[in-house]
């Protein structure tokens, strides 16, 4: 049980730490180009463990069509969205705002999924969330300007792109291996965003690279994709999925704290108040899928 939970604190910290390498990242690389080469590294890592695990790979139609879809939707246009919102507002902020992910997740799962119907629970959880998010928003206009409401909108909607991505998953790929579930979409997922950071950003290997661009590439393929996605999978074979959801209540949290220490990202009162709001209503969601 030790283990579990330095591996639960582990993973809070790895993914709540992603967010300010992102941010570091762009000082230098332009978003769509930054988030291809992140998932070109990522999807061959994970390509590597899953051909050396010999896990059984996706071979019906239905399923190679299902994984490109899902990689378009979690990888290209979710990561494309995350990366240049984070070009427009602070580290912390974009991670809580990508926090909605289980308020947009649980109404698509009504339409999709039979057995995951809303509960007056849940709906006060949905309202508490987006109240949060309206707090955030009115908070960035008046700080921010149209650079703020671009950049909270892009990771609103890059929630949404996941969350429905996630629910796709569950309805359609449930027999699949998570590895090769996880390669699969990187692998589809990469090419366009980097196609389309060539077009508009310009040629990658003319880009200025630094050595902290390349440090913060390579901890956010290496260590924020593939060695989080291992430990991930490690500890929900060990403990309840419930558990392990409720990292998403600390990563926001740890991000906050890192983007503040490290560069000096501005923690307002309403990005306090809109931030509690938001783990508020995930909260009541976790807890109601913990107590049926």
């Amino acid at each position: 049980m030790k283990k579990v939970v330095i591996v639960w604190i582990l993973l809070s910290l790895i993914w709540g730490s992603t967010w300010i390498f992102i941010k570091l990242g762009l000082r230098e690389l332009p978003p769509l180009t930054f988030a291809g080469l992140r998932f070109l590294v990522a999807s061959f890592a994970l390509a590597a463990i899953v051909l050396l695990r010999g896990v059984r790979l996706p071979r019906e139609p239905h399923q190679l069509f299902w994984l490109a879809g899902t990689g378009m939707i979690s990888i290209t246009i979710n990561y494309g969205l995350v990366f240049w919102g984070e070009t427009r507002i602070p580290s912390g902020l974009a991670a809580v705002l990508q926090a909605t992910i289980p308020v947009f997740g649980i109404v698509i799962a009504h339409y999709l999924l039979p057995t995951e119907r809303l509960t007056w629970r849940k709906l006060a959880g949905i309202v508490t969330g987006f109240t949060g998010v309206g707090i955030i928003f009115f908070d960035q206009i008046r700080i921010d300007g149209r650079a703020g409401l671009e950049g909270s909108l892009a990771l609103l909607l890059s929630s949404f792109c996941i969350a429905s991505g996630n629910v796709l998953i569950k309805s359609k790929l449930q027999r699949l291996d998570p590895a090769v579930i996880a390669a699969g979409q990187m692998l589809c997922g990469f090419p366009p965003l980097l196609l389309a950071g060539w077009w508009w950003e310009g040629n990658p290997l003319a880009l200025r690279w630094t050595p902290l661009s390349i440090f913060s590439l390579f901890y956010l393929a290496l260590v924020g994709s593939a060695v989080a996605f291992l430990l991930y999978y490690w500890m929900v074979a060990r403990i309840e999925v419930t558990k392990t959801m409720l990292i998403s209540l600390v990563i926001p949290v740890v991000a906050l704290i890192i983007g503040a220490v490290t560069v000096g990202e501005q923690i307002t009162l309403s990005i306090l108040l809109g931030s509690l709001a938001i783990l508020s209503g995930i909260a009541m969601i976790l807890v109601n899928g913990r107590t049926r």
